[in-house]
């Protein structure tokens, strides 16, 4: 999806249309310029990318590089919903999905060959018609060059890439254009002389062994040369489901107690509503703490049965508390629930 939150706020919001927009923060502000609290961008739209504003920026440095772009706060819920609109319109026509999060989904599109260019305009047809919002399509031989071929030509792109233009059209592109290759990975190769993907599939391979082990130095030169052998994977089992939020100002355990605790049930009740409307019940619950000097704990514990109800998450997420320092002033509080199982085969085991 296309600046996916961004593109969200923008339907609520057309009278911003055209304008540097951010997403982040908790309250809305009609310049940049005027935030004072800490926080980063979620996301932002092209506009605002134009002066260099990108996703995990600090706003207060998104401000001095844009300090007339208008700030809005995220909404997850609506996201939420906008995401499963959009993947219930693709799967209609293409079932075989493999979902990578709220705004990106890979797909199986084996059986319409040679049709791939009317299925994917197709797609992206029904995607708008449900939602309103444009997509960026990228389609190849697999996941590697699909994600790139995805981001060549937004938004509202289409993006075909055989064989033939892996010398043209990916070669050229920076090493961080491969998923995977992060700013560390980035910099390691740079040192190295290696900035393009063509470069990196031109290294010699027993240099890249040495220098980021067998199994990573392997895998740089299979994907510099656009080889990519994992499978589409329909089916995948979360692990767990979490909410946290950071606070605009630090918020100490005493101090702030009311404060704290309407956010920490708030958590609870977001955290049993992941749970019903994904069909999980879990029986880890565990708790984080970010401290006001960026020290980070986190505390859990194990129920006897599998649960989605929030009075039952909450007490147990206030025992992992108790198990916690609160001297000090914190800046984020997240819940978690893990061990999960689908709620249908608890329910028959524990009722």
């Amino acid at each position: 999806m296309d600046a996916f939150y961004a593109s969200v706020e923008l339907l609520r919001h057309p009278e911003l249309r055209g304008l540097p927009l951010v997403i982040g923060g908790r309250r809305r502000y009609e310049r940049l310029a005027d935030y004072s609290g800490r926080g980063v961008i979620t996301t932002a739209t092209y506009e605002a990318r134009a002066f260099g504003l990108r996703s995990g920026m600090a706003l207060a440095r998104a401000a001095e590089l844009c300090p007339q772009a208008v700030l809005l706060p995220a909404d997850f819920d609506e996201y939420r919903k906008y995401s499963r609109l959009f993947k219930e319109a693709v799967a209609r026509l293409a079932p075989s999905i493999e979902d990578r999060g709220i705004d990106e989904i890979y797909i199986d599109l084996s059986d319409f060959e040679p049709a791939l260019r009317q299925t994917a305009l197709a797609i992206k047809a029904a995607v708008r018609e449900a939602t309103g919002l444009s997509c960026s399509i990228g389609i190849a031989a697999n996941k590697l060059l699909a994600k790139i071929a995805s981001e060549l030509d937004k938004p509202d792109g289409l993006t075909l890439i055989g064989a033939e233009d892996l010398a043209t059209r990916i070669w050229p592109l920076p090493a961080r254009r491969i998923n995977g290759v992060g700013p560390k990975a980035a910099a390691r190769l740079e040192a190295l002389g290696i900035r393009t993907i063509g470069e990196l599939a031109a290294a010699d391979p027993a240099l890249l062994v040495e220098r980021f082990g067998r199994s990573t130095g392997a895998w740089l030169h299979e994907a510099a040369h656009g080889r990519d052998e994992r499978p589409v994977v329909t089916v995948r089992e979360p692990k767990s489901l979490s909410r946290e939020t950071t606070f605009e100002r630090d918020l100490h355990a005493r101090r702030d107690r009311d404060a704290l605790s309407a956010i920490f049930t708030r958590l609870c009740e977001k955290v049993a509503e992941d749970l019903r409307r994904k069909g999980y019940r879990g029986r880890t619950i565990g708790i984080k703490l970010r401290y006001d000097n960026f020290d980070t704990v986190t505390r859990d514990m194990t129920i006897e049965t599998h649960t989605d109800d929030a009075h039952t998450i909450r007490r147990a997420a206030r025992e992992c508390l108790r198990r916690a320092p609160l001297e000090r002033r914190l800046r984020l509080l997240g819940v978690r629930v893990g061990a999960l199982a689908p709620a249908a085969e608890v329910a028959d085991l524990f009722g």
